[in-house]
């Protein structure tokens, strides 16, 4: 999320490694001809870095794979290219096929903007093992991002306080906190990380990708995009068409809606997957513990966070769960079906007065761990999402938005309207109103889109296959809830993915999933 009140286009993944675990550099000069062949030190990988989430080193794939970590210089201004380079992490778990079949590498994003690949990708890679036959799994930290030049803004007190804020403000003084207490963090941000703050928008992300592909000794670069990793995919294949491999792009981001219309798309997003939920628990045979129809689910849910502005309730010790938090966590159990049940069991407590569960839901989707310390997702994520996006959105103008939000999501509309003021005073201008995907000569790239998708919308889908031009793209249609559609396990998508990424089968225009 570009801020506590707007809500990532994040991989499921990304939040997951936090959620699990809760619920059980140096610049330097180089010359930019050196940069394509420098050679890369693989080294078993160290202890994630508080930015990157902190935990303990990746274990071994079920293969027996293990994690490598390397580190390759980037420029920092890639303007100047033979100036000063940044580091960005990168890890790696080798083919474990016949050496003679293997493709190269298959770079993974995640998404975020802002998520470590460097915890994410070992976190989930058994997943990837059919792909781990013929490919050397890859992912990395994207500049601004864990070990890659982090963008450092608030201390972890800070962030508890940011994150307690009132996000729907009722009046003028409210909106007022509001704007101080957002302009406070983005200072923040233009002290603490002034040199990488430039340098991080997302066209900068997909020159590194080039310069990776080069460093691992690809010709092409074979990509797996997940939520804005698919942005990211588009960018790099409006950049570089005739370097584009075998590429996937999987929960994917609406490449031409500006930042509001953005928002406004994740409240019907999210509004469908709560109105999913809610239909959901009290359909079953055994009885829904929060409401006897969908519309009492709602209605209590609504209730509930509403009361909440009013007098919050013990969250997590010395924490209390505030309306912030608690729409925050709802929000963050939507990314997968797999997290329904802990919405159900966090609003049952909710409702007797006990906010832990969906205090831990939150967290999970802010980065924080359960010592306290935050990773940088935060942080990075606005970096990126105000370096690329152009439009900035004053308070009388987020104002007079909010009944089309509110029409839009009762619950999340007032949410993300105001989330849209948390560029308004950051330090680097926007550079665009949306990205640039258009890729003509690109090869075939795949796009997959889930119907049920709370943060990426099923419609953007298509608007990518549209925006990546002509013969370029392929659509696949998945009919199911969460955000993506491969890690959803489903069999139907595996195959198609698989057997695209690892046979170049292209599946037909327009196949459907359920």
């Amino acid at each position: 999320m570009a801020n506590p009140f707007r809500l990532r286009a994040a991989a499921l993944t990304t939040s997951a490694v936090v959620l699990a675990a809760l619920l059980a550099g140096c610049s330097e000069s180089a010359k930019d001809g050196d940069l394509p062949t420098q050679k890369l030190d693989w080294k078993d990988c160290p202890v994630p870095s508080e930015a990157e989430g902190g935990g303990t080193s990746p274990s071994p794939l079920p293969s027996g794979a293990k994690w490598q970590c390397a580190t390759m210089k980037a420029p920092r201004d890639w303007s100047d290219p033979k100036g000063d380079t940044i580091d960005i992490a990168l890890i790696r778990a080798k083919a474990t096929g016949d050496p003679s079949r293997r493709i190269g590498s298959l770079v993974f994003n995640f998404g975020g903007p802002g998520g470590s690949g460097v915890t994410t990708l070992p976190a989930f890679g058994a997943d990837y093992a059919a792909l781990n036959t013929r490919y050397d799994l890859v992912s990395f930290d994207p500049r601004g991002v864990g070990r890659s030049a982090p963008v450092k803004c608030e201390s972890d007190a800070q962030l508890d306080d940011f994150f307690q804020q009132d996000a729907t403000p009722d009046d003028s003084a409210e909106r007022a906190q509001l704007l101080d207490r957002t302009k406070q963090f983005n200072s923040a941000c233009e002290k603490n990380s002034k040199k990488i703050l430039p340098h991080v928008r997302t066209t900068d992300a997909a020159r590194d990708m080039d310069l990776m592909r080069q460093v691992l000794g690809d010709d092409k670069l074979h990509y797996f995009g997940i939520s804005y990793g698919t942005e990211l995919g588009g960018v790099y294949a409006h950049l570089f068409p005739k370097n584009v491999g075998r590429a996937v792009f999987d929960a994917v981001v609406d490449p031409t809606l500006n930042p509001e219309q953005s928002a406004l798309g994740q409240a019907k997003g999210f509004q469908l997957a709560l109105d999913n939920f809610a239909e959901d628990c009290t359909s079953k045979t055994t009885e829904c513990p929060i409401g006897d129809t969908p519309q009492e689910v709602k209605d209590r849910i609504a209730k509930l966070l509403a009361d909440l502005e009013k007098k919050p309730i013990p969250g997590i010790f010395p924490r209390q769960l505030t309306q912030t938090a608690a729409t925050n966590g709802i929000a963050q159990s939507l990314y997968s079906k797999d997290f329904w049940e802990y919405l159900t069991e966090g609003l049952e407590q909710a409702y007797e007065g006990d906010g832990k569960i969906l205090m831990l839901l939150s967290d999970s989707m802010n980065g924080r761990s359960e010592n306290g310390e935050y990773s940088n997702i935060t942080a990075a994520n606005i970096a990126i999402n105000c370096s690329d996006e152009k439009p900035r959105y004053a308070a009388d103008q987020v104002q007079q938005k909010v009944p089309e939000f509110r029409a839009a999501s009762p619950v999340f509309g007032d949410y993300l309207a105001w989330g849209m003021v948390s560029c308004t005073d950051w330090a680097v201008p926007g550079a665009a109103d949306h990205p640039d995907v258009s890729a003509p000569g690109s090869a075939p790239i795949l796009v997959v889109g889930n119907t049920g998708d709370p943060a990426t919308p099923y419609a953007g889908a298509k608007k990518m296959v549209d925006a990546l031009g002509k013969g370029v793209a392929v659509e696949l249609t998945y009919k199911g809830q969460g955000h993506g559609a491969y890690d959803s396990k489903n069999k139907c998508v595996q195959s198609a993915v698989n057997d695209y990424l690892l046979d170049g089968k292209v599946p037909k225009a327009g196949t459907v999933c359920s």
